[in-house]
Parts: C-alpha cells; sequence; structure tokens
C-alpha cells in the first residue's frame, strides 16, 4: 500500500512584533513605517522588527536606528514582549478552533507547523483554500498579516514558506518533491534554506557545491567525512526528503541537555565591568538550575568584542563537583574568564552554558568537601528561590547586583532578553 501523502503548512506572521505595535496603534503595516527597538540602548540601538512597508525600502530587519536613512520617518515603539507572547498565544487559540493541539508544533514566537493532512476532507476543501483561511482569521481578529508555506512534509513546508511564499501574489507557497527539485536545485544562496548556516555554506564551498543540487552529486562517503552524521539529514533535505513528523517532535526527548543565557550588554563594558556581569549570570544561572532540580559539571562562557575586528573568546571547563551551587561554579567560571577574555578589548556581548546537565539526585563532591556547608547552602538557596517565587526576582539581591554595571535587576523585569512592557510612550523619527 503506497504511503499516504501529507499536507503540512508552516505559518509565520510578517513583521510580527512591529505588526502587533501597528495593530495596537490602528496602523496598517504596509503602509506605515514603524521600528521596535530599546531606545534606552542608544542610537545603535538594534531593531528587534521592522514594518514590511521599512522592508520594502530595503531596510534590513535586525539594523541598528543608526543604520536606517535619515530621509526615512518612522515611529519608534519599545518593545512589549509581555504583549508579544499574549497576541501569540491568541493565535496559537485560534488554531485550536481549526486543528487538535496534537497536530501543531509551535515552532517560535510567530511561526507553528500544522498537519492538515486529516482535516482537508474533513472541512472539504483543498490545501490553498484552508491555508488562506487561516491568514483571513489572523488577519481579521488581530490584524496581522501571514505568510504560509505548503509542503508535502515539515521540510517542504519550511521551504516554501521561507523561498516560495514570497515571490507568491497570494504570500503561500507549496512544495512537493519533484517541485522542489525543479525550481530550487539550482537557488542560490544556499544559505537560503532551513538548517544551511553560514559555516555549512563555507564547508560545502570547499567541495565546489554552491546549491542543493550539488549536494546530491556528492559522494556519500565525501558528505559523511565533511559533516558527519550531520550529512544523512543534508542530503535528505537536497532531494527534499524529510521523513521526520509532528508526532515525533512532541515525542522527542534529547540524551543530553544544557541551560544557556546571553546578552547584548548596553554599551562598550571594560573587562571588570563585564566580570561583574558574569558573576550575575553565574548566580543567575545556579539559581535556575536549582529551581529546574538539575546540577551540571562543565560551565562554558563566551565572549564577543565591540566590532568585528577581534573574535570572540570563550571556552569551557570541567569540575571535579557535579553540582548546582554558585560557591562551585563561580571561582571555575571566573578562572575560566579571566584567563581567556582580552582585558584590552571593549566587551559588548557575553553567553554562559551550563552544559550536560542531569538530575540532581547524581550530585558529586570530592573527599574534602565540607558537607555542613553544602548543606547550609542550599537551603540558604532554596529559601531565596521561594521569597523569589513569591515576591518577585528582585526581592532578594546580592551586593553586585547593585554595581552601576550590572545588569540583572533589570533584566529580571524582561522577557526573552526584552523588556516585557511600556507605558504606551510612541516616539517619532
Amino acid at each position: 500500500m503506497p504511503e499516504k501523502i501529507r499536507t503540512y503548512f508552516c505559518i509565520d506572521m510578517k513583521s510580527f512584533y512591529a505588526s502587533v505595535e501597528c495593530a495596537e496603534r490602528g496602523l496598517n503595516p504596509f503602509e506605515s513605517n514603524l521600528v521596535v527597538a530599546d531606545l534606552t540602548r542608544g542610537k545603535n540601538a538594534l531593531c528587534l522588527a521592522i514594518s514590511p512597508r521599512m522592508k520594502a525600502l530595503g531596510i534590513k530587519n535586525r539594523c541598528r536606528l543608526s543604520e536606517i536613512p535619515a530621509k526615512v520617518r518612522y515611529e519608534v515603539a519599545p518593545p512589549r514582549m509581555a504583549l508579544y507572547i499574549e497576541y501569540a498565544a491568541d493565535i496559537y487559540g485560534m488554531y485550536l478552533d481549526f486543528f487538535s493541539p496534537d497536530d501543531i508544533h509551535v515552532y517560535s514566537i510567530d511561526e507553528a507547523f500544522i498537519d492538515a493532512t486529516e482535516y482537508l476532507p474533513l472541512y472539504k476543501t483543498d490545501a490553498k483554500t484552508l491555508a488562506r483561511r487561516l491568514m483571513n482569521e489572523i488577519a481579521t481578529r488581530f490584524h496581522i498579516p501571514s505568510t504560509a508555506g505548503i509542503g508535502t512534509n515539515l521540510y517542504l513546508a519550511k521551504v516554501a514558506l521561507d523561498i516560495t511564499a514570497k515571490h507568491s501574489k497570494d504570500h503561500i507557497g507549496y512544495l512537493d518533491e519533484r517541485l522542489y527539485q525543479k525550481t530550487l536545485w539550482h537557488h542560490r544562496p544556499i544559505t537560503d534554506f532551513w538548517q544551511i548556516a553560514a559555516g555549512t555554506a563555507r564547508r560545502l564551498q570547499r567541495y565546489g557545491v554552491y546549491d542543493m543540487f550539488g549536494i546530491t552529486q556528492m559522494p556519500a562517503e565525501t558528505m559523511y567525512k565533511a559533516f558527519g552524521i550531520n550529512a544523512e539529514l543534508l542530503i535528505d533535505h537536497a532531494w527534499g526528503r524529510e521523513s521526520c513528523l509532528i508526532e515525533d517532535i512532541k515525542h522527542y526527548s534529547p540524551k543530553s541537555k544544557s541551560v544557556s543565557f546571553s546578552q547584548i550588554l548596553p554599551r562598550d563594558y571594560s573587562f571588570e565591568e563585564a566580570k561583574t556581569v558574569m558573576r550575575e549570570m553565574v548566580d543567575h544561572g545556579a539559581q535556575e538550575l536549582m529551581r529546574r532540580k538539575v546540577i551540571t559539571h562543565k560551565i562554558g562562557i563566551y565572549v564577543g568584542y565591540t566590532g568585528e575586528m577581534f573574535a570572540p573568546t570563550g571556552g569551557s571547563t570541567t569540575m571535579v563537583q557535579t553540582t548546582n551551587l554558585r560557591s562551585f561554579i563561580e571561582p571555575e567560571v571566573i578562572a575560566l574568564f579571566e584567563k581567556t577574555t582580552n582585558r584590552q578589548v571593549p566587551i559588548r556581548r557575553i553567553a554562559i552554558s551550563f552544559e550536560a546537565v542531569c538530575d540532581e539526585g547524581c550530585e558529586g563532591y570530592d573527599l574534602f568537601t565540607d558537607w555542613e556547608a553544602v548543606e547550609r547552602e542550599k537551603s540558604l538557596e532554596h529559601t531565596v528561590l521561594q521569597l523569589k517565587d513569591k515576591l518577585g526576582k528582585n526581592a532578594v539581591m546580592r551586593g553586585f547586583n547593585y554595581y552601576e554595571e550590572a545588569t540583572q535587576r533589570e533584566r529580571n523585569t524582561f522577557i526573552g532578553g526584552h523588556r516585557a512592557g511600556y507605558d504606551d510612550k510612541r516616539t517619532k523619527s
């Protein structure tokens, strides 16, 4: 019996944050110049989103305010992450009017996959008509424009969204394997394709490969030698194949886990100032590990510098202990920071990752550990967590959180690294 042909949707909200801000102001995002950016970060503040009209002017979505041409007049909307999450939840609720949650995979705040296979006969319609109905519902209920990719597998639906829909008047793209091979095998740049990053593209170029067709012509042995196990995914995607189902995604449990945090600093930081922020991130991370009831023995850091003249630095360290206590983690991280960080160059980006995390039942220390001190610290940290849960994240802070360069008190008011909300103060430029 032949395998059933499936129909997947990949639906994306156009310039989501900017479109939400336009909707809140009663503006048409295709006719209004609006930027979502945090003005408190200065003229070089990163634009989290720009309206479709500004994109049509050739302005890049993730530009900085200083990069917007002076002749372009626009309105600045401070980011309101709580509001965007509320809109995203409402849109997901709308999907539930049509589909079971088992057939929906939320890929990001503004993008979702839907397995529409069983719903086409139920609604007695075709794929494009149903996709258009969803897009119209989103526009009518929320005043948010959207695009849709339709494919016979998840990969093709995503590629149809990212590449094909952009050239369609109705903002809907469709791909099956045959059409994909016919129309996109020679599409360039290859980084337009889902899951092919710049590093992968550079490695492919060493073999004279610049498009997906080129991958199909490479010997499998060469591919596996160059990319290891990832070669299987690259080869399948080059042919337009993808065996993963939404059901598989929902049942997936990663073998190894990590907890990570990163931030772009509000200005250029000196070595010592950045070290304060790193101490804050260790403290915040250790508390988050305790909240999740997990522990680690391996920590990695990343430090990015102002401009592009100096490559990022960092590395990882493995501890003797497997723990979530700050008193053990901080000395290791600060030693790594001091060893690897360029002390002469201004710092603008910083990140930390707690790797190979596991259940706190696997906790382990060396023979010289003061067990009474460990239990006292655990008790204290659990009390701190309880106070924060009851009174707010800033209810209990450490002394270094009040240094001028510290960022954690402000970041505790953020959602996803951005401000949760503002009073409705509108700024025009």
